[in-house]
């Protein structure tokens, strides 16, 4: 069962450049105010408008299945904040985390066998 998760964010522009020429994803303009970033099957949604009177802030990890987490880390190590670097957990998944442009905590993944 695929998962959309909505999060708000500061500015949509800055968080399509980030997601986009960072970290890869696919976006596009969806619907009034909303950003869609996809990438290996994960959509996450951004909207500028605060639906929550809170700002952007979620208590999470939001977990990205990648297929080379090895390769991936390589390739955007340097351009962003790293929150834990690349690793082998004790649960079986190899993974790293870094800190958006918004704030919110994404770890990114790929089982130690491969599997996705």
């Amino acid at each position: 069962m695929p998962l959309t998760i909505l999060l708000h964010c500061v500015d949509l522009q800055s968080t399509r450049d980030f997601y986009q020429s960072v970290l890869g994803f696919d976006c596009a303009a969806t619907l009034e105010n909303t950003l869609t970033a996809r990438k290996d099957g994960a959509s996450l949604v951004f909207t500028s408008q605060d639906l929550w009177k809170l700002g952007p802030v979620l208590s999470g990890t939001i977990y990205i299945t990648v297929g080379d987490i090895d390769s991936y880390f390589a390739a955007i190590k340097e351009h962003v904040t790293v929150a834990w670097t690349l690793q082998d957990m004790p649960y079986g998944s190899r993974e790293f985390a870094i800190v958006d442009c918004n704030g919110y905590l994404l770890a990114f993944q790929q089982d130690r066998q491969g599997r996705r």
